[in-house]
Formats: C-alpha cells, sequence, structure tokens
C-alpha cells in the first residue's frame, strides 16, 4: 500500500502532463491579421468555415459609396475578442504553409469567433470547409442587412483570384449599375492598407507553379515598375497563402 501510494502522485503529474500537451489554451493576447486569419502565440489560425473580406478589398456601402470593408472586418474581429484571452480547436495543417484551420472561441463565450463574424454580417459561411456550418447565421445577417449585406460585395475567395465577373452579394447590388459596381468592386488604383507594402499582380505564366499571381517586395528591382498592382500584402507568408509566388529577381525571403 505504502508503494501505491509513494507512485500514485507520480502517475497523477505525468497523466496531467499530458493533457495539458493536447490540450488547447487560452493564449492571453491574440493578433488579428485580418476578418480571417488570428495569430496565437507563434501559430496563425485561419478561421474554419467563414469567408471573410481580404485586407485590402473594398466594397460597396448601403450609399454606393466604397468603402474599406476588408479592415473593417478585422477590426470588426478584434471588436467581438475585445482584449480576451482567446482559444483556438487545431483542426490540423492548412494546405498553405506555416498555417492551421482553427475553431476559435473568446474566453466567457460559447459560440465561436468564426460563427459571430458570419452573424455580424462580415464573413460569408464558406460551405466546402464547413459543410454549410453557419448557412443559419449567413441567412439571418443577410435578412438584416448587417455588416456586408448592407451593400454590396464579391466573396473573398472570388476577389483572391481576381474573378470579376463572380456573383455579387448584397441589398444595395443593382443590376443596371452592374458595370459601374465591378469597377468600384475592382478598381484599377487599389489603396494600400497601412503597413502593407508587398505589391502583387495576377499572372498566367505564375499558374505553372500552381500560383495565381507573383508578389515583388520593395527590395525587388521589379518593384517601382508596379505602378497598379492588383493586390496589397503585409508580409510574404500573407502573399503566399493567396496564392502568389515571390518575384524571381527579389532578395531572399525576408526582405521588404
Amino acid at each position: 500500500m505504502r508503494s501505491r501510494n509513494i507512485f500514485f502522485p507520480i502517475w497523477s503529474f505525468l497523466l496531467l502532463g499530458v493533457v495539458l500537451s493536447i490540450s488547447p489554451g487560452w493564449a492571453a493576447t491574440a493578433t488579428v491579421k485580418d476578418g480571417n486569419n488570428i495569430l496565437l502565440g507563434e501559430v496563425t489560425y485561419r478561421l474554419d468555415g467563414i469567408d471573410a473580406p481580404e485586407l485590402d478589398q473594398t466594397c460597396i456601402d448601403d450609399q454606393a459609396d466604397p468603402w474599406a470593408c476588408g479592415i473593417e472586418a478585422r477590426e470588426q474581429l478584434k471588436k467581438l475578442i475585445g482584449g480576451r484571452s482567446v482559444r483556438c480547436d487545431d483542426l490540423g495543417p492548412d494546405k498553405v504553409r506555416n498555417r492551421h484551420i482553427g475553431l476559435c472561441t473568446v474566453e466567457g463565450e460559447t459560440a465561436s469567433l468564426n460563427q459571430e463574424l458570419v452573424r455580424a454580417g462580415f464573413a460569408l459561411d464558406f460551405e466546402p470547409s464547413a459543410k454549410g456550418r453557419f448557412l443559419g447565421d449567413e441567412a439571418g445577417a443577410r435578412d438584416a442587412r448587417l455588416g456586408l449585406w448592407k451593400g454590396c460585395f464579391v466573396a473573398g475567395a472570388e476577389f483572391r483570384v481576381g474573378k470579376k465577373d463572380g456573383t455579387l452579394f448584397g441589398g444595395a447590388c443593382r443590376t443596371d449599375r452592374d458595370r459601374q459596381i465591378r469597377e468600384a468592386l475592382f478598381p484599377e488604383d487599389i489603396a494600400a492598407p497601412s503597413g502593407c507594402s508587398i505589391k502583387g499582380k495576377f499572372a498566367v505564366r505564375a499558374r505553372v507553379t500552381g500560383d495565381v499571381g507573383i508578389y515583388h517586395l520593395r527590395a525587388c528591382p521589379s518593384y517601382p515598375a508596379i505602378t497598379q498592382p492588383d493586390r496589397w500584402f503585409c508580409s510574404e507568408d500573407d502573399a503566399e497563402a493567396a496564392g502568389f509566388r515571390r518575384a524571381f529577381n527579389c532578395r531572399a525571403k525576408g526582405s521588404k
């Protein structure tokens, strides 16, 4: 009996160590990269089952004026977190390197951030990943014209590949103004979000490597010649996550 009493606490601590190693913990600080991605510690999680606007994406508001909906989606996600601790259930590595897929929750809340962003109207249900998990939340936001739905927009997935003839969503979409709306959603002179200096251009030749475009850093000789980029990125990881590869004339990765 004495032997059991001696070894029981040891095995208890070992078991506790195993549980702690596999259980997701609460992170005191979460960095919101955009409406689709948050950084916890050294791991970036793409919010599973949703599709929010890209950071450099433009939408139309209810007054038919362009607005930076990608930045607004990021700010809405920050508000949902509100400085509280966040936990992400790791659903495995994403197809994009250095990123994982996550179902993330704020401490004290039952609904996930994924679901809350769709409810607020700043993300679409992304069916291929979540099998329509948030379709009800999307319908509620659409009917109430919340967030993106008050205006007119294209899905982030279509913006990422420059699909200018894709489906238009929102209560302010007008068929008689289709051309003008699409020109506003895909402006020739796209504004760079603060701190995002990497230029991206769609390129057919990039498809040879399975990409949709090429990105150019400040250190690239080709950078000054890109006067009308199709995309702006804040980091090389963000550019690669969007399906862009680095220009061959650039310096080593990490140069800005």
